[in-house]
């Protein structure tokens, strides 16, 4: 009775639970190995992820330009000095008082114009002098003369010898020398009585004005050779047309020359513009500074340039635009000497010599080793090995890339972004 109550309606009751515990075993296990698999499968890509990012974050990152075609005018801002057409200081030849002055600061004046008047006591007494002396010198020739007329008429007689003759001739002569001499130094007063007079040499403005009525002025301080410590009483300025000196570096020397024009900005007249034309160059640079003084002509019938005024001064000179240029931020500077870095296709480092030209300011003239559809990596590292793989990406807005979508940059143009089609033609430096 209990055996065929146990076995159920089926007789299947233990076997059959048998079955569905080996049948959830079996699901668990296969459960169990699925969650595995899936966790090492994850792992595993986890993995190969990680592994990819770091490889990729080792690349270096780059950005692209394109060389440009320099620009058919090169143009330089340089400051400049502007002095007056003449400048003359007027210095005291003669000691003694100012008497007078008639010309102030600013003042018009015509060549021979009175400045000022010297009051000289002393010279006028030792003037006095020199020509007393002169009539003294005047009248012993005067009896020289006569006295030697007299034995010369005696000559070939016994009354005089013929040595007392000769003494009396030569006794004339050398009251004649006396009388020369006496005669140079009146001639030597009366120049310096015509110095108690301060002239204008030329047609011009009163600069400056440094002495006053009653102010001790002394010829020596007036020669410069003399002491050292000369000091002008007056200066006068011709300013109908100016010059002016700039110092030309000498990369752009070879822009100078008498076909060269300019202008120039001056800070009181701000957005007017003043025409220059050249005038001389030292031809020699300064040791110091590599630099050339050039000397430019600037008319100014209105006065309105006045002297040692600040100016800059803008050079415009023709330019090879089929030369390439480069930012001065893309050479490297290395022991092999100068060189770009460039990228091929396999976006592959590649390091190339190049010979450059004239410094344009931010770019520079590349004469030889590019190619217009070379890729250069804008700033490279100094750190960067030929051959080594790096990753071109976009340019930063606001730094070395457009914020916005911009028209292409003229050829003269420093830098530009690489174009998208590079299947322009090739070409050397030059074309």
């Amino acid at each position: 009775m209990s055996g065929a109550h146990g076995a159920g309606p089926n007789g299947s009751g233990p076997q059959h639970r048998s079955g569905r515990g080996r049948l959830l075993g079996g699901v668990v296990v296969v459960v169990a190995v699925v969650l595995a698999v899936g966790g090492i499968v994850e792992r595993r890509l986890h993995f190969d992820a990680v592994d990819r990012q770091t490889q990729d974050g080792a690349l270096p990152r780059v950005h692209l330009i394109a060389p440009q075609h320099g620009p058919p005018v090169r143009t330089l801002d340089l400051p400049a000095n502007i002095r007056a057409w003449y400048q003359a200081p007027i210095y005291a030849q003669v000691s003694g008082y100012v008497d007078k002055w008639y010309k102030d600061f600013g003042a018009d004046v015509k060549t021979g114009d009175v400045l000022a008047t010297i009051s000289t006591p002393g010279l006028d007494a030792q003037y006095a002098a020199a020509k007393a002396n002169f009539d003294v010198a005047m009248a012993r020739y005067k009896l020289a003369v006569i006295t030697a007329k007299r034995w010369k008429a005696l000559q070939g007689t016994q009354a005089v010898s013929q040595q007392e003759v000769d003494v009396q001739a030569a006794n004339a002569e050398a009251q004649q020398a006396q009388v020369e001499a006496a005669r140079h130094e009146v001639a030597r007063f009366e120049a310096l009585e015509g110095f108690k007079k301060l002239v204008a040499p030329f047609d011009g403005v009163v600069t400056s004005r440094t002495t006053d009525i009653g102010d001790y002025v002394n010829a020596g301080g007036g020669d410069v050779g003399s002491r050292g410590t000369a000091t002008e009483l007056y200066s006068v300025a011709d300013v109908h047309r100016m010059r002016v000196f700039v110092s030309v570096p000498q990369d752009y020397a070879d822009i100078i020359s008498p076909k060269m024009t300019a202008t120039l900005k001056v800070p009181q007249y701000p957005g007017r513009v003043f025409h220059a034309t050249y005038l001389a160059t030292a031809s020699a640079f300064n040791a110091a500074s590599r630099t050339v003084t050039t000397e430019l002509a600037v008319e100014n019938d209105k006065r309105e340039l006045w002297p040692d005024s600040f100016a800059m001064v803008h050079f415009e000179a023709p330019s090879d635009p089929s030369i390439l240029i480069v930012p001065v931020g893309a050479l490297l500077f290395r022991a092999e000497g100068m060189q770009v870095a460039l990228v091929d296709e396999n976006n592959r480092v590649r390091l190339r010599d190049v010979q450059v030209g004239t410094n344009l300011g931010k770019s520079v003239q590349v004469i030889s080793g590019l190619k217009p559809t070379d890729r250069i990596i804008s700033s490279p590292s100094a750190g960067l090995l030929d051959g080594e793989e790096v990753r071109v990406v976009d340019g930063t807005p606001g730094y070395n890339a457009p914020t916005q979508s911009v028209t292409p940059p003229a050829e003269h143009s420093d830098t530009r972004a690489m174009p998208i089609d590079n299947a322009a033609p090739e070409a050397g430096g030059r074309r």
